[in-house]
């Protein structure tokens, strides 16, 4: 097993485009650690950094104690599975499997066995004698596995491994993965942008965007107490509502959240309630995920409540969800400024109260003008999303009633920051 530790870690690429941004970043033994972002986030030139195919501009990079900016990849004990399997083509599974083992120049009695064993493990021992080309991709990638594993490294590097595989097979071998690594309890750093993958796979999920580091933590801390508004929205298998309100104390009696057409009490028992009065005259973003709004029978009046015209309703299989027409003000999701092309970022990671994410972050920078809250770009309209379950309460059309979890409500700064209550 084995640790990685990246410290204040950046890549510039000629050009001064900057793909990674002074991030810092550990990976325990025996732990799987998820890199999660969209597309262009630096997170698969992270993962090639560790494996020696990108040279990192500064920082430090230390596998289990050991400086290793200049150690060559084959000097660093890593096994590396991509995202197409990286096969060789004229050799068959057997010879894919066993090609890291006859390089080591192993016993071929031990390689035969351990071939046979990995393949039993994988469900490929009855394709041992196929070439890549007649596998399936799903096949092909347990092959590149196998290659990953037979050899026995310090630590797994998996680069989007799943991406190009359909639903029901990305399923399976999200399984066989967990099982697997966990099994070995082989140090992992897993890359993807599907955040089913990272919450079902990850001990801890790290999340990049523009090459910073937004968050990291476990996939429940995640979730539940995200970090920035890009991390919630991220993060969230369903849309999330991100509105605009303004912050008024009417008489100091409570915390009033005026979105115009529609006002939100807060309680001053709630303990994010000090946080949001310094916001006071000003406005602050409300996240909301459709299960955080329940439908309410007409004539209820339950706690605070939205109202608005059904404009529609989608069938998901499993649930409908529902799209409001509430007249509520939809602002776009807030990222951190993007300086990738000016080779000089700020290390932005979010800022989360319990200081998690900037003590991983090194350095102090002027932060930039936050944007205007209703800045262009905003999602979609302004429809408040509502998951409704399996039957649909509703018709399109109609009007609409739906009670707010105040307790699932996500407060944000303007520039995305998280509101939370004061720590002692």
């Amino acid at each position: 097993m084995s640790t990685v530790v990246l410290d204040n870690v950046s890549k510039v690429y000629p050009g001064g485009y900057l793909a990674v941004d002074r991030l810092s970043l550990k990976a325990g033994e025996g732990e799987l650690l998820v890199l999660l972002g969209p597309s262009g986030c630096g997170k698969s030139t992270l993962l090639r950094m560790i494996a020696g195919l990108e040279d990192i501009t500064s920082g430090e990079l230390w596998l289990n104690g050991e400086y290793a900016n200049h150690l060559a990849p084959r000097d660093r004990d890593v096994a590396m599975v991509f995202q197409n399997g990286a096969l060789y083509p004229h050799r068959t599974v057997r010879g894919n499997i066993s090609f890291p083992l006859e390089i080591a120049k192993a016993d071929p009695g031990y390689v035969k066995e351990r071939v046979v064993e990995l393949s039993r493990a994988l469900h490929i021992d009855e394709m041992l004698d196929r070439r890549p080309g007649t596998l399936s991709g799903g096949q092909r990638q347990r092959v590149a596995m196998g290659r990953a594993i037979v050899r026995q490294p310090s630590l797994f590097l998996m680069d989007e491994p799943l991406s190009n595989l359909d639903a029901g097979m990305r399923t399976e071998l999200r399984m066989e993965i967990s099982s697997l690594v966990r099994a070995l309890g082989v140090t992992t750093v897993y890359v993807t942008h599907d955040q089913v993958e990272a919450l079902a796979l990850a001990d801890r999920i790290a999340i990049l965007n523009r090459g910073v580091l937004q968050d990291v933590g476990t996939p429940g801390q995640i979730y539940n107490d995200p970090a920035t508004a890009f991390v919630a929205s991220f993060l969230s298998s369903q849309q999330l509502n991100l509105l605009e309100a303004v912050v008024r104390t009417p008489q100091n009696q409570y915390i009033l959240l005026d979105f115009g057409l529609h006002q939100i009490i807060m309680p001053w028992t709630d303990p994010r309630a000090y946080a949001v009065s310094r916001h006071v005259g000003n406005s602050i973003i409300v996240g909301i995920r459709p299960d955080g709004l329940a439908p309410l029978p007409p004539g209820v009046d339950q706690g605070p409540c939205l109202a608005g015209r059904v404009r529609t309703l989608e069938y998901h299989g499993h649930e409908w969800l529902a799209y409001l027409e509430a007249g509520l003000p939809a602002v776009p999701v807030p990222e951190p400024p993007d300086r990738r092309r000016h080779g000089d970022g700020a290390a932005n990671g979010g800022s989360r109260a319990k200081a998690l994410v900037r003590r991983l972050l090194s350095g102090t920078h002027e932060e930039p003008d936050p944007p205007p809250v209703n800045a262009s770009g905003s999602h979609r309209r302004a429809d408040l999303i509502v998951r409704l379950g399996s039957r649909p309460v509703w018709r399109a059309g109609e009007h609409a009633r739906v009670s707010v979890d105040l307790a699932k409500m996500l407060l944000f700064t303007p520039d995305g920051a998280r509101i939370d209550p004061p720590r002692r």
